[in-house]
């Protein structure tokens, strides 16, 4: 028998703003939280913050993170911010233990507690930081809605999802920022448009192609070890995606110049990641070894303590 429905709407528009595919109500308004990572990240590469600092292709792709709080995340943007000259104390986004059970674990032998570069979202904060130096601004407050470096990120997402935020929800995100309702609808343009830019100007083109180059080159940094980001970016070069909290889901689409947004009524991850990669197999004609990846989230079986596969997590598609 069935125990659980998860009930999922989605939007699958391609570059031109055309909807592909859509189910449940797809111009329903939606927090898109950390899924919207990459465009949060345009300012910090269209500034001119990420050559400033010399930001490694690591680094763009931790500025898209929501990652494990494993030692090369935390490590890597603590070195970030070293060289700018900051360190833990100009991150706003506060301390959590690490995703990952095994880096919290590693903490815990060695007594140590989690701090700001555990967050999963330290990448994302330092590419903040490091925009807000570059720009000659006072970091202090980068989080608050009207501080400039998220002044530029609210623009970033109207401009490239065609939306008005102006009398948009708004809420707090995990990490202190602030996180702005859309239609899913609009989300998904957005995400195409990173999948497509050549119509967009050249610096934003060539901004959006070095963050959706960096996730996938580097997708250890945008999540880390057992998440689906970078099981399924490992795995193949034609996909980029990104997970966020309560049931959203974001892919681009290269290849296909496709994006895809998803939203979880009521916010299982588990759902949302069978959706997306029900949704992936069906749009982005993935390889055999990404295939392979992807067939095992959309049927992903459940096991007891005991490790006895007793149950499936499963998509199931409209016709």
């Amino acid at each position: 028998m069935v125990e659980c429905r998860h009930s999922v709407r989605c939007a699958v528009v391609d570059a031109d703003g055309s909807v592909v595919e859509q189910f449940g109500d797809s111009e329903a308004v939606v927090y898109p939280r950390s899924s919207i990572k990459p465009i949060q990240a345009l300012p910090f590469i269209e500034s001119g913050a990420a050559d400033a600092c010399f930001a490694a292709t690591h680094e763009v792709a931790l500025s898209c993170a929501s990652h494990n709080g494993e030692v090369a995340h935390a490590s890597h943007v603590a070195a970030w911010l070293s060289r700018l000259g900051m360190g833990e104390g100009d991150l706003e986004c506060g301390a959590h233990r690490p995703l990952f059970a095994d880096a919290t674990d590693a903490l815990v032998r060695a007594d140590r507690t989690p701090d700001a570069f555990h967050n999963n979202c330290s990448g994302k904060h330092a590419g903040f930081l490091a925009t807000a130096k570059h720009l000659g601004e006072n970091p202090r407050g980068y989080i608050g809605r009207n501080h400039a470096v998220q002044k530029r990120v609210r623009a970033a997402i109207e401009s490239l999802c065609g939306t008005d935020l102006r009398d948009a929800p708004e809420g707090i995100d995990g990490c202190g920022i602030p996180v702005i309702a859309m239609p899913l609808v609009a989300f998904a343009q957005g995400l195409a448009k990173m999948a497509e830019p050549a119509a967009l100007t050249g610096d934003r083109a060539t901004a959006i192609r070095r963050i959706v180059d960096a996730m996938i080159a580097a997708p250890e940094m945008v999540a880390g070890t057992e998440r689906f980001d970078t099981d399924v970016m490992a795995a193949g070069d034609s996909i980029a995606c990104k997970t966020g909290a309560e049931g959203v889901f974001a892919a681009i689409l290269p290849k296909q110049s496709l994006g895809i947004a998803l939203k979880v009524d009521d916010g299982a991850t588990r759902a949302s990641e069978a959706a997306i990669a029900a949704m992936l197999l069906r749009h982005a004609n993935p390889t055999t070894a990404q295939g392979a990846v992807l067939e095992s989230y959309a049927n992903k079986p459940i096991t007891n303590a005991a490790g006895r596969v007793v149950g499936t997590v499963r998509a199931v598609l409209p016709v």
